[in-house]
This record gives structure tokens, sequence and C-alpha cells, in this order.
């Protein structure tokens, strides 16, 4: 360690490197790498896609010339089946910012409540609590209203209600 401080030392101040002392080979105590590739240059891929995009458009204007029918490739301008409605129902609405910032919000609801339950999640006895408490409402809820056929009854007279609002609101805006 000495040696190499004096020889940092002496470089410094002559300006010349230190002299290396003459001992074994280094081909005994050296361990030469494989040199690596030459990175990929991003020029040739930006070309080569460049090349299948006019090749597409290429086949694409050929076909349009010749009369036929365009390949599946061709992008379509038309807007998708799932769309149209969804522009037909915006073009309805007549206050567009506060519908637009009902949806921000609940984005930003959403976003929130994610963090929050990820936050609970991380508390080291939480999760496996709510687990036990939801296990224990289930089967609640299981033993007070399913296992017994009376009280199974009574539940489904008490849900019939609710279904025949629900098909017949289904119905209606059909």
């Amino acid at each position: 360690m000495a040696t190499t401080a004096h020889s940092i030392s002496t470089t410094i101040i002559d300006g010349k490197a230190p002299p290396r002392p003459s001992a074994a080979p280094a081909s005994s105590q050296c361990v030469t790498l494989p040199s690596l590739p030459p990175p990929p240059l991003k020029q040739q891929n930006r070309a080569w896609k460049a090349t299948g995009y006019c090749r597409k458009l290429a086949r694409n204007v050929a076909a349009m010339a010749t009369g036929e029918a365009a390949p599946a490739e061709a992008v379509s301008t038309e807007f998708p089946e799932l769309i149209k409605p969804i522009q037909e129902a915006w073009d309805k609405v007549e206050d567009k910012y506060a519908v637009t910032s009902l949806a921000v919000a609940g984005v930003v609801f959403l976003w929130g409540s994610a963090g929050m339950i990820s936050a609970i999640d991380r508390l080291p006895l939480v999760p496996g609590v709510l687990e036990l408490v939801g296990i224990g409402c289930t089967g609640w809820f299981a033993y007070k209203n399913l296992v017994f056929k009376p009280d199974r009854e009574a539940l489904i007279e008490k849900e019939k209600p609710c279904d025949d609002e629900h098909l017949l609101k289904a119905h209606m805006s059909i």
C-alpha cells in the first residue's frame, strides 16, 4: 500500500509514470475477458420499421388502384361499434363540464381508495383480521338465511320484488 502511495505521489510530482517492478510475467496473473459486441444502432431499427410500413402502404395503394379489397392490415378510419354509442351519448349531454368533472373526481377517488387499501394491506395484522371478519359475516349469513328451508323461502320471497323490478327496468330499456 505504501508503494502505491509513493508511486502516485511520484507521478504527480514528476509528471512521469512510475517504473514497473520487473517480476513474474503478467500473463500468469492477468485474466483477459472477451470483448463485447458493438451496440445495435437505433437508426437501423428505425429504417427497418419504416421499410415495413412503406411495404404495407404500397400494398394498400396497389390494392385500391386495382379495385381489389384492401388487406386486413389496412387501418380503418371508422370508429368501432363500441365507440359509436358512447359518442352519441356524449353528444346528447348538455353540461359536459360537470360530467367531465365527475369523471375526473371518480378517477381521483378510485386512485385514492386504492392507495388507502394498499396502505391498510401493508399493516401486519389488519388483512388477516379483515379476512376473518369477512368469513364470519359470510358464515352468519349462510346460517341465518340458507341452511334451513323456511329461512331460504323467506329470503327468496324477500328478494323476489327486487328481481322483478330489475327485470322490468331491463325490459323497459330495451
